[in-house]
């Protein structure tokens, strides 16, 4: 560290605090980005081991903001190139088509079970003609969008899965939210009669991912921060966030050099927002530090495979909602983009939700990698024991904020005490403790810097317009 005191200092170097940093560098703010690994991109950053390039989940970049979809591509270039998407759902012992192709769901349920299926579905829409039920949960919305019976098909199993809670606890705002594009009458009439364009987010065929993997949008920034002479700092981790009179005053940071104060004239913070709060000095009022405690996160562990064979999927993605596996989803990043694995190899990214301290997280390294190549060898057939040539496990904690039921009411007591400061701006799906895509992430980022620069934007909106949503049911 070269000096104590900057005009802004931005916690975390993931997409939404670099885009921060990157628009307040070109402005010509001096700022520091401070980041508490050894590697930029958080959650959407790419491991590099032996000439394999791994993303922390499949991370795909989708928007239909013109400003962000612009930013993305200026800082790649050339890097940025489109991806055809090809997904799957395992379940029953069979492969369905995501999103929904009539004809294979009718031969994959059979026609029994479609026909219950669209009987149930007919039945909810006549009965909100005369009256919508009260929608309190994700299952009240779900079994009201598209009837009981895909509810517990395609939705149920899955989405348990991913939040380890019943769907009658997740907020029934969460569904609205990530599945508001998708309707089982739109997914048919697009399967049946495609459109060239106008498509919802949710059934795009295609898209934009950078060559090397997700992570470069995070080192393309902090590299272009760097060569506007401002410090993206690793191994830099916030312990206090001091304050005076509605101000943020400075820092209290540890890094491999040892501690030190940092004075800030602003702050912009990607911090999972719990933390954020637990960090300040003084501390928070009781009753904000108590809804702190009332606000859940979902872990992430992944298991990355290295493979001895060109292909082992045809796929971007395959959904596992079968719950005897504790796998939830794997990607092959070598059918995102040819350059993450060496010439005739590839490799597997496979998904495990949990929480932290539970059975999964603390599984030993191994195990978790000897359960996974069973499970892709022995039980779905992709792939032998011999041809897997080696594998590491990544543990990501605090990976997804929970829309638990009676969420908003601890949020919102958290919101207003950080609104409280005045040269505090809050980015990112941490930041602002909402299941964000990138996209909204890096847009939050490029309005809190504005907001610094003197505009005036409200950062909590991004991600509230009906036109961005996908459905995050399945990806994230």
């Amino acid at each position: 560290m070269t000096k104590n005191n900057t005009d802004v200092a931005v916690i975390g170097a993931g997409p939404a605090g670099l885009s921060a940093a990157f628009v307040l560098s070109e402005n010509h703010k001096d700022v520091v980005v401070l980041e508490m690994s050894d590697q930029v991109g958080g959650i959407s950053r790419t491991i590099e081991r032996d000439g394999f390039r791994f993303d922390i989940g499949g991370h795909r970049f989708f928007t239909k903001d013109e400003e962000v979809d612009q930013f993305f591509k200026d800082i790649l270039g050339e890097e940025a190139i489109w991806v055809q998407r090809s997904s799957k759902i395992y379940y029953l012992g069979k492969y369905f088509d995501y999103p929904l192709k009539p004809a294979n769901a009718i031969f994959g349920m059979g026609v029994g079970t479609t026909a219950r299926c669209l009987a149930d579905y007919g039945y909810v829409k006549i009965r909100n003609v005369f009256g919508k039920p009260e929608i309190v949960s994700l299952e009240d919305w779900v079994s009201n969008e598209f009837g009981r019976e895909l509810f517990k098909l395609f939705f149920k199993n899955y989405t348990e899965k991913v939040w380890g809670i019943d769907c009658s606890q997740i907020e029934a705002e969460w569904a609205a939210q990530r599945i508001k594009g998708l309707s089982l009458r739109v997914a048919v009439k697009d399967a049946l009669f495609p459109q060239k364009n106008g498509k919802v987010a949710t059934l795009i065929d295609k898209f934009l991912y950078p060559r090397l993997g997700i992570g470069r949008i995070s080192e393309r920034l902090a590299e272009d921060v760097e060569k506007l002479g401002n410090e993206v700092l690793m191994q830099s981790r916030v312990t206090a966030v001091n304050h005076d009179a509605g101000q943020i005053t400075s820092l209290d940071v540890e890094s491999g050099e040892g501690s030190y104060q940092l004075e800030v004239e602003s702050l912009c913070s990607s911090m999972p927002l719990t933390e954020l709060v637990l960090a300040m000095r003084p501390e928070a009022p009781v009753e904000v530090v108590e809804a702190v405690h009332k606000l859940r996160y979902r872990d992430l562990v992944t298991v990355n495979l290295m493979i001895d064979k060109p292909e082992v999927t045809d796929q971007t993605w395959i959904y596992i909602h079968d719950p005897s596996f504790k796998l939830g989803r794997i990607h092959e990043p070598r059918n995102w983009s040819s350059a993450m694995a060496p010439e005739g190899k590839s490799s597997i990214v496979a998904e495990y939700f949990c929480f932290e301290g539970d059975d999964i997280w603390n599984t030993d390294d191994q195990a978790l990698i000897d359960l996974t190549v069973d499970d892709l060898g022995r039980r779905l057939g992709f792939l032998n024991k011999e041809e897997v040539i080696g594998g590491f496990v990544v543990r990501v904690p605090k990976a997804y904020p929970m829309y638990e039921l009676g969420y908003e009411g601890p949020l919102n007591i958290i919101r207003d005490y950080i609104s409280s400061f005045d040269n505090l701006e809050i980015v990112g799906r941490y930041g602002t403790y909402k299941y964000n895509n990138m996209d909204h992430s890096m847009k939050t980022g490029i309005l809190a810097a504005r907001n610094i620069l003197g505009e005036s934007h409200d950062v909590w909106d991004v991600n509230a317009e009906k036109e961005y949503h996908e459905e995050k049911v399945l990806e994230k």
